[in-house]
């Protein structure tokens, strides 16, 4: 495996690390951040053992031990996390992953950009190992933008209230809808070059509604000059996608990428230019969530509700 890859992944950490390090402390670190940073090196350690059962879901194990570690290290900085004084809302995220996933897969059924190989022989096994697996995904990219905020973001300065009437904007919402519906429309020897366009449309179809609704946006974010959210999201993006692909490429149970786009440039399983997706997912992960819990009546954990004062 290329030295870049690890270099790149190890990078990851490390800006994590530093960043918790260096910020202001606010509360006592939580006993279940020490857990889940065990079942991160125990999974590390079965894998190495061939433990086939571990290798299987080895993915949604890493990643549930680092929400653990990481929820526990925003409370240490913040005095507020999802597990701490949220749980509830973060139930329901754990849920909406599941099904705000689900929708890129039925994509994937015709654009074929990614198949999953090693699962288990067994329906319910498998169908665990999605499950668990697709349910970390909004958790993981949300709790590492909350890190991200608490860190190496925090200096900026709260977002002014809101206007108390706020009017979507229809040209990006009509953007949003034609980028999500040509893909599947194309012949496939032309979709399979288009999930960019989803990854891009969901943002731009549902955040001008969030404002619209004065539900926390991207939108509103940068019409009162608040950029932090947004900043934080796109690098959480980038580092949970840099992270997804070092434990991926270890795992028995694992994605492949198929789509032919300079494919023999890859950091780990996945081609360089589709790392440029990660950052934009994280965006879409949030303005999905808050649409949903909105729509749905769910308790909704806000991302950045209360940005650090200025030091």
């Amino acid at each position: 495996m290329p030295f870049a890859s690890l270099a790149l992944a190890a990078a990851a950490v490390l800006y994590l690390v530093t960043g918790f390090a260096r910020a202001p402390k606010k509360a006592p670190y939580p006993v279940y951040g020490l857990v889940g940073l065990a079942v991160i090196f125990a999974a590390e350690a079965a894998l190495i053992l061939e433990v086939r059962l571990v290798g299987i879901y080895f993915t949604p194990l890493v990643w549930t031990g680092y929400i653990l570690m990481v929820d526990a290290a925003v409370f240490r900085l913040r005095g507020r996390s999802m597990i701490k004084t949220e749980p509830q809302a973060l139930v329901w995220m754990v849920v909406l992953s599941i099904f705000l996933w689900l929708i890129f897969e039925g994509y994937n059924l015709y654009l074929r950009n990614w198949i999953y190989v090693g699962l288990s022989n067994s329906v319910i096994p498998r169908y665990l190992g999605y499950g668990w697996a697709f349910a970390t995904i909004w958790p993981c990219v949300l709790e590492t933008t909350e890190l991200l905020l608490a860190t190496w973001f925090r200096n900026s300065p709260p977002p002014p209230e809101p206007a108390v009437q706020s009017k979507a904007p229809a040209v990006p919402i009509i953007a949003g809808i034609v980028m999500l519906a040509v893909p599947p429309l194309m012949p496939l020897e032309i979709a399979v070059y288009l999930f960019g366009s989803v990854w891009l449309g969901f943002i731009l179809f549902l955040d001008p509604q969030n404002y619209g609704a004065q539900r926390p946006s991207l939108w509103g974010d940068w019409g009162r000059g608040y950029k932090a959210r947004t900043w934080a999201l796109l690098a959480a993006g980038l580092v949970c996608g840099l992270l997804w692909e070092f434990w991926n490429y270890w795992a028995a149970s694992k994605w492949l990428y198929i789509f032919e786009i300079f494919p023999d440039w890859r950091i780990f399983e996945m081609p360089v230019i589709g790392f440029l997706g990660f950052p934009f997912f994280a965006l879409e992960v949030f303005v999905m969530y808050v649409f949903a819990a909105d729509l749905l009546d769910l308790p909704c954990y806000e991302i950045g509700a209360a940005p650090d004062p200025l030091d």
